[in-house]
């Protein structure tokens, strides 16, 4: 089934010997590759894979593409930033119903606005030509991705699979005729789980109840939803016994929860590399995983990166800012900088005003505490009115000078296009096409070489 849409390399060959373990991610097929986190996942996977390997445990990295999922709107749009670090979003504006994403057929895919978008970019028009080789008009969604993916990673080889394609539907259904047949057995263990989760103080990443079925139907190029009543499954009034879903199983997709262990029951699995929503559905899905192949691979959080070019690293060192600093929003990010720019013996006697009014407020309160404690109050609620006004017109004042200088507003808005634009993290808005645009197509080798596999935490990386 591998051989089907992966060529042949050492990955494919060191798979098919016997021992050979699998680290797995996956992504949806978003448009233009998708989120950035999506290359930060697959290079994770390459990583861990190749220290196993060294370890003494081949291990081969492996890409499982979504795309049996459903939900369009998820899927057919990309963010990019241009010279200034504008967000722009590109987008298909096509409807797809339920049709799997995977199977969607690309109808003037964006690359001329992203063409566009990265022309002031020094690397954007290699990276532009890329996109254009893999997503042309007639391809699908998920051949697309996989190709454009495979080409930014080549040096990596990593495998995908599709699990659409016919070879891992015939692969899969064994695993979804079992699901299939313990369905009310595998609902009251997830149900279990989810009230486990919660007591421990976490929460159920997917609602689940007793009617949760855990496949949908493919069924006329649409996957359908289907509920449970008891030893049957409900579609929009037409009713299919439990045995003809098994007899069916080919036709069968799995929910959220059943994927993985769809997916793991194909593939040797020793861990999957996921992010916080993830790693969450592993949690749910245990018992599914331990009723039908009593086996689970490790949860590995994936690595995240804020990528920075020197000289907005230089502005974040000049304004004395760091990346907790964009959480608060652009205007409180505008505040920090202007307050940087006000001339310092202004600031200074700011400072000296404040301290000089809490001083005599503190002396007056005590001498009022004496007379009468009703008047200490008072003068406590006016003092902070006082200070209140005095920290209104120190922001006044670092307004009027950031207004004064453009370059610190010009600074203020591509910092923060760059570092949290529409209040995201840039990995989980931008693709990955325009920091390769930006520093060459040599930067998927520096990303891969930051991945510390003992700390997956969030990095701010400088290239």
């Amino acid at each position: 089934a591998l051989r089907v849409q992966n060529p042949a390399g050492p990955s494919l060959e060191r798979l098919a010997q016997p021992g050979t373990v699998a680290v797995v991610t996956g992504p949806q097929v978003g448009l233009f590759s998708g989120p950035a986190y999506t290359i930060y996942k697959a290079l994770h996977a390459v990583k861990l894979a190749e220290w196993l390997s060294g370890n003494g445990i081949p291990a081969v990295p492996v890409f499982w593409l979504a795309t049996e999922d459903h939900d369009f709107a998820e899927v057919n749009h990309v963010w990019v930033f241009d010279a200034q670090h504008r967000a722009q979003k590109l987008e298909m504006r096509r409807t797809a119903g339920s049709q799997p994403v995977g199977n969607v057929t690309l109808v003037a895919p964006p690359v001329r606005e992203l063409r566009t978008a990265l022309q002031g970019l020094p690397f954007g028009e290699e990276v532009a030509d890329a996109v254009e080789d893999a997503y042309r008009a007639g391809s699908t969604m998920g051949k697309s991705f996989g190709e454009l993916v495979r080409g930014l990673l080549a040096r990596h080889d990593i495998l995908q699979v599709d699990p659409l394609l016919p070879e891992f539907r015939q692969l899969a259904a064994p695993a979804l005729r079992s699901a299939v047949e313990a369905g009310p057995e595998l609902n009251a263990q997830v149900l279990e789980r989810n009230r486990e989760l919660t007591a421990a103080g976490y929460h159920a990443q997917v609602h689940v109840e007793e009617q949760t079925s855990f496949v949908f139907l493919l069924e006329n190029d649409k996957r359908l939803a289907l509920r449970r009543h008891g030893d049957e499954y409900v579609l929009n009034g037409r009713r299919f016994s439990t045995w003809e879903l098994m007899d069916r199983a080919q036709e069968l997709s799995p929910n959220a929860l059943l994927r993985p262990v769809v997916q793991d029951s194909m593939i040797p699995t020793v861990a999957y590399i996921g992010g916080p929503a993830e790693v969450a559905y592993l949690a749910q899905s245990e018992p599914i995983y331990r009723t039908l192949l009593d086996r689970m691979p490790c949860a590995v959080p994936r690595s995240g990166f804020t990528i920075l070019d020197e000289r907005s690293a230089k502005r974040m060192a000049r304004y004395g800012l760091e990346l907790p600093d964009f959480f608060r929003g652009e205007d409180a990010l505008r505040e920090k900088i202007a307050a940087r720019m006000v001339p310092p013996a202004l600031a200074g006697r700011m400072r000296d005003t404040v301290a000089a009014v809490d001083g005599a407020t503190d002396q007056l309160r005590q001498l009022l505490l004496a007379f009468d404690p009703t008047l200490a109050k008072a003068l406590e609620r006016s003092a902070k009115k006082v200070r209140h006004q005095l920290s209104k017109i120190e922001g006044k004042v670092g307004r009027e000078a950031m207004r004064r200088d453009e370059r610190c507003a010009h600074d203020a808005a591509s910092l923060y296009g760059l570092i949290f634009p529409e209040r995201h993290l840039q990995e989980r808005l931008y693709s990955f096409l325009p920091f390769l645009a930006k520093h060459g197509m040599d930067l998927t080798d520096r990303v891969y070489e930051a991945v510390e596999l003992d700390c997956p935490d969030h990095r701010l990386m400088v290239v």
